[in-house]
């Protein structure tokens, strides 16, 4: 088999997806295992935000390319991994993304669009797809504001989301974040996939180290934390990154038993 035959099947839930906690209606994509419908298996999944720049090369500032990834991963019988893209919502994603008051932002709708994926989504994707439902198997993930929702998440819900990719997060845009990771009370087996580029902003790096202290205090203090901190000095706050990390960080939630 050529690594095309290993790319993963990727079908549209809808266009236009019904988001009721926002008013608003999201394209929503999976990516299932290329052999899904010739198997009887259930997979672990994983949501990922801003679906626009996954899987579309003509997206304005390149994409994360998952197809490509999954496909190699697939080769390397490291593809037993279903993932939810998820569309942001354009000129309103800083506020969907945002999870808390912000002086120029305003009030953050992220708490809505947790709501959503819990109450709404993860059950839809769990009755139409054979998924692995529990803690150990659901991940959320992201970057920049994506990566700040998903660690927000992962860390308000650790009974939901069990693992957490997150990249280059906008940790500048609130304090409380950090005071969440501080009273995070996670379940065994949660793990965290943490990345940062030496090159993305002034602030970028070192609340990035500063998020990862506060983790390994609380591993070392007993909780059960699996934790990962990648960090490529030469990194930008791009797809280009994200895309480069993105193989590692599913080869390390998800197969590295």
């Amino acid at each position: 088999m050529t690594v095309t035959e290993f790319e993963p099947i990727i079908e549209t839930l809808e266009e236009a997806y019904e988001i009721p906690h926002l008013n608003a209606t999201r394209k929503i994509s999976a990516l299932l295992p290329h052999d899904y419908y010739e198997t009887e298996k259930r997979y672990p999944v994983l949501y990922l935000q801003d679906g626009q720049n996954l899987f579309n090369p003509a997206a304005p500032f390149g994409d994360w390319a998952i197809d490509k990834s999954m496909a190699q991963l697939a080769e390397q019988g490291l593809g037993d991994l279903i993932i939810i893209a998820v569309d942001h919502g354009n000129e309103e994603r800083i506020s969907e993304y945002l999870p808390y008051y912000h002086p120029r932002f305003g009030e953050g709708k992220g708490n809505f669009y947790i709501q959503f994926m819990i109450e709404k989504l993860i059950p839809y994707i769990n009755s139409h797809y054979r998924t692995l439902t529990d803690f150990e198997n659901t991940g959320i993930g992201g970057s920049s504001m994506g990566g700040l929702i998903s660690l927000h998440a992962g860390l308000k819900n650790p009974g939901v989301f069990g693992k957490m990719m997150i990249f280059s997060p906008s940790l500048w845009l609130s304090n409380k974040i950090f005071k969440s990771t501080k009273s995070f009370e996670p379940l065994e087996k949660s793990k965290i996939y943490l990345y940062s580029g030496g090159q993305e902003s002034a602030e970028h790096l070192p609340n990035a180290h500063r998020l990862g202290g506060i983790i390994q205090e609380k591993m070392i203090n007993g909780y059960h934390i699996d934790f990962r901190f990648s960090i490529n000095e030469h990194g930008n706050h791009s797809e280009a990154h994200w895309r480069e990390e993105f193989p590692k960080a599913v080869k390390w939630l998800y197969f590295n038993s």
